[in-house]
Parts: C-alpha cells; structure tokens; sequence
C-alpha cells in the first residue's frame, strides 16, 4: 500500500516548503560544517561567531531549489519506470534528474553562502557584486561539477532507501506511511548518505570558497582530494562528517517532514 501519485504543483509547493523549512531552520549547523571544511581552519573562518552569515543567500535560494528538485522528481518517477522495471532504479533516475535541475538553482546560492559563512564577505549584496566582478557569471558556479558529482550520489543512495523504506512500513502496518513516519525514514537515509559523501561535500566546499590557506587556487575535484590528503590524511578528507551527519539527520526529519505533511495537506484539497 503506497501513497498516491504527487501532482507537479503539488510537489512544487511542497518542495519550496521543505527547502525553506530545513535551510532557514538548521542554518547554523550548516555554517559550522562549512568552518571546519575550510583551508583556514575553524577559528580562521569565523568559529563560532556570527553562525547566520549568508542566511540572506540561503533564503533566498533554498524554497526554489526544493521545489524544482522535487516537481522534477516526482514528475521522472512515471517515465523512469517505463525504462526499468526496478523501483530503486526508476527512483534513482528521477533523482539525478532532480538534482541536475535543482542546481542550476543551489549552486550560485551555495557559492555566496559559503563565502559569506567563511568570512569574506559580510553582505549579500557585497558577494555577489565581488564574485561578479572577478569572474563573471562563471563565478557564481565554482564547483558546479562536484556539486553534481557530490548531490547524484548522495540522492541515488537516499532516495531508494527513503522511497523502499517507506514501502515497507506501510506494507507492515497496512496502510500508507504517516508525514512522521516519512520524516524518520528520511532523517536515517539523510544521515547516512551524509555520511558516506562526506569527501565529496569536502572538495565542493573548498572549491567553492576558491584557495587554500596560502591562496593557491584549486583545480579540481581529484586535486583538493590530493592536497588535503596530503595535509591530513583519510581523517581531514571528512572534516565536518560529524556536523554533516547531525545536520542531515536532523534536517531529514524537518526536511521530509514539512514535504510530507505540506503534501498531505495539498492532496487533501485535491491537488
């Protein structure tokens, strides 16, 4: 037994409440793990002082970004079935369709919101107008690449998991799963993709932020793998897990709980 099948508009605004919901709510979290992923160090980047730096970028990209992954998302689940016969594959498809889309939406969010997290900048205004000058329209999309190398993984592990969990809880209990029980199922399939993608989130949050400690620039994805390796081993390479971790955790439940429930109500007046 299994929920209805979620309409585009539906999705859409039920994504934009997620995303807002989770991004604004767990904010400061997310600002320590950037600190700790980046070459000046914690204390450097800010420590524990101002934790809402570039919560002005985050909210501004957070409910569009949700909602087109998840109207994307929801909307590729009926054609990738047609192209297999595996629900974890079709959901996987979907979801690395979903991703592609939403960044071109969270990147140039992500880009003036770790800069601003790690110092250098204190507006949005300042960031955006800085990283226009210097490179562009490109600048605004540092790190586009492994953030599409770090979201597919991390969405092709969750959301099968979140997706066959959820089957089988309502196949146990003999009707659809509750917007809570979603949220569970989608706080453990956070954390541990969180987890596991760690290295990836690493390397896309050092090249967003451009250079290392001494500013030399990095090249890619392989390179800032090379020379964090090469400063810390495996243990630096998942600098942030822990905040990472607690983070997805945490936001799953806020995350999926406010698609669900903002779902449920929406399909309740028939959309």
């Amino acid at each position: 037994r299994v929920a209805m099948e979620t309409s585009f508009p539906c999705a859409l605004l039920s994504g934009a409440a997620a995303g807002a919901f989770v991004d604004i709510g767990l904010y400061p979290i997310d600002t320590l793990k950037t600190r700790l992923q980046s070459s000046k160090g914690f204390f450097k980047a800010g420590g524990f002082r101002g934790i809402y730096s570039g919560l002005s970028a985050a909210a501004l990209g957070s409910a569009p970004g949700a909602a087109l992954f998840f109207s994307v998302y929801e909307t590729a689940k009926g054609p990738a079935r047609r192209f297999s016969s595996s629900d974890v594959i079709s959901h996987q498809m979907a979801a690395g369709v979903g991703e592609c889309m939403a960044c071109l939406v969270r990147v140039p969010t992500e880009v003036v919101k770790q800069n601003m997290q790690a110092g250098h900048f204190r507006s949005l205004s300042q960031a955006a107008t800085e990283l226009y000058l210097q490179e562009g329209v490109r600048g605004f999309y540092r790190g586009f690449a492994t953030t599409i190398m770090r979201e597919i993984p991390f969405s092709l592990i969750q959301f099968p998991l979140w997706e066959g969990m959820k089957v089988k809880w309502s196949d146990w209990q003999g009707r659809p799963v509750s917007p809570w029980q979603g949220a569970l199922c989608g706080a453990f399939c956070g954390g541990f993709s969180g987890a596991i993608t760690t290295p990836l989130d690493l390397a896309k949050t050092r090249l967003m932020l451009g250079a290392d400690a001494k500013g030399v620039p990095y090249k890619g994805l392989l390179d800032v793998w090379s020379r964090v390796y090469g400063e810390g081993g495996i243990t630096l390479l998942y600098s942030g897990v822990g905040p990472r971790t607690f983070w997805l955790t945490l936001g799953g439940i806020f995350f999926f709980g406010a698609y669900e429930k903002t779902r449920s109500v929406l399909q309740g007046i028939g959309m």
